[in-house]
C-alpha cells in the first residue's frame, strides 16, 4: 500500500520543515511506501526553495510549483491530482491541524465501514467575530445551498484512491472544496478535533465574504429560485392591487389618486422585472457553469523523483527547464 500526504505552501517557511518531519513520522508506522506532495501556491517567501531542498534530501517529497497564486482550494485539488497513493491524507502545512491526526484517522478507516475520515472542530477557534461569522456562514449554507456541509469542517481528511479519483473528476472552475468533498459522496465519517495553533489566519474579512458569496452563487439553485418566486409573488400582489382599484372605480366611482397609482405601477413593473431577471438568472447560471473551460491552476514545474501515473484533467502543466534537470522524468 502506498500513502500520499498532500499539502499546500503559502507563507509556510516557518512550518514546512517541522511539518515534513512530523508527517513522515506519522506515516512511516503505517507504510514505508509514502510520498509527501507539496503544492507551492505562489508563495512570496522561500517556501519553494525549502520544499525543493527537502525533495533533494528525500526523493519521497514531490513539489508541485504553480505559476502563480491560484487560491488555497484550487491548490489542494491540484495536489490531489498529483497524488498516487492508495490512501491520501489531505492536510494544511500550517500545523493548526496536527499531522499526527493521520494515526487516528487511519485507525478509524481500518474499521472497514468508510471511504473517507474527516475532521470537524469541536468548537471554532478565534474571537467572537470569527466564531459569529463562521456560524452565520454555515447557517446560510444549510438554508440556501442545495447541499449542506458539516458545520466547522476542516481540511484534514484521509481518503481512498477511488474517492480521490472521483473527486478530481469535478470540472468546477469556481468552488469551495468543502462542497466538492461532500457532493462526491462515498461513505464518509467525521471525527471531532481541536485546532492546535492560534496563528493568524491568511483569510481576511473581505476574502471570507467573497468566499461565502462565491459559494452560494455557484452551488445554490435555491437562491435563484427564491429570487424567481419573490418576483412572482410581487407580480401577483401588484396585479391583485390593480384589479382591486379598477373594480372599486367601476363599482363605486372612487378614483385612485396619483400617489397610489405611482406606487402600484412601481410594484407592478418592479415585480415583473424581478420575475424576468430571475428566469434569465437561472439560464445564465447554467450556461456560465457549462462554458467556463479554463484550467483552475497552471503548473510551472513538478519536482518528482520517478514516473507516476497522475490525473491532470483540470490543470495545465508547463514544464520548466530547471525542473527537468533537477527532478528527472515525470508526468
Amino acid at each position: 500500500m502506498k500513502l500520499s500526504v498532500v499539502t499546500t505552501l503559502y507563507r509556510s517557511k516557518a512550518t514546512i520543515d517541522e511539518f515534513y518531519r512530523r508527517a513522515v513520522a506519522a506515516a512511516e508506522p503505517i507504510t514505508q511506501d509514502i510520498e509527501i506532495v507539496m503544492v507551492n501556491d505562489g508563495s512570496p517567501d522561500d517556501s519553494l526553495s525549502r520544499a525543493v531542498a527537502l525533495h533533494k534530501a528525500d526523493p519521497r517529497v514531490v513539489v508541485v510549483d504553480l505559476s502563480r497564486n491560484f487560491g488555497h482550494h484550487k491548490a489542494l485539488m491540484t495536489g490531489l491530482a498529483h497524488a498516487t497513493g492508495d490512501l491520501v491524507f489531505l492536510i494544511d502545512s500550517d500545523l493548526e491541524e496536527a499531522p499526527e491526526l493521520l494515526t487516528r484517522f487511519y485507525a478509524r478507516y481500518m474499521e472497514g465501514d468508510c471511504d473517507v475520515v474527516f475532521g470537524v472542530q469541536t468548537a471554532r477557534r478565534g474571537g467572537l467575530f470569527e466564531r459569529t461569522t463562521g456560524a452565520l456562514f454555515f447557517s446560510l449554507v444549510n438554508i440556501l445551498s442545495d447541499h449542506s456541509i458539516p458545520r466547522n469542517v476542516v481540511i484534514a481528511r484521509l481518503m481512498t484512491r477511488d474517492y480521490v479519483r472521483a473527486l478530481i473528476r469535478h470540472r468546477d472552475r469556481e468552488f469551495l472544496i468543502a462542497h466538492l468533498l461532500q457532493v462526491t459522496g462515498f461513505r464518509q465519517v467525521q471525527l471531532p478535533l481541536k485546532k492546535l495553533s492560534e496563528s493568524p489566519t491568511t483569510y481576511s474579512v473581505r476574502m471570507r465574504i467573497e468566499m461565502a458569496v462565491k459559494f452560494l452563487t455557484t452551488t445554490s439553485t435555491k437562491l435563484l429560485y427564491g429570487v424567481l418566486y419573490l418576483g412572482l409573488c410581487i407580480f401577483v400582489l401588484s396585479t391583485l392591487a390593480i384589479g382591486y382599484y379598477v373594480c372599486r372605480y367601476l363599482l363605486s366611482g372612487i378614483g385612485v389618486d396619483g400617489y397610489t397609482s405611482i406606487i402600484v405601477s412601481i410594484w407592478f413593473f418592479g415585480g415583473l422585472t424581478t420575475l424576468i431577471l430571475g428566469i434569465l438568472g437561472i439560464y445564465i447560471a447554467n450556461v456560465v457553469s457549462e462554458v467556463k473551460r479554463r484550467p483552475y491552476t497552471v503548473v510551472r514545474s513538478v519536482h518528482r523523483a520517478h514516473d507516476a501515473a497522475v490525473s491532470l484533467s483540470n490543470v495545465v502543466h508547463v514544464p520548466s527547464r530547471e525542473a527537468r534537470h533537477e527532478s528527472g522524468p515525470r508526468t
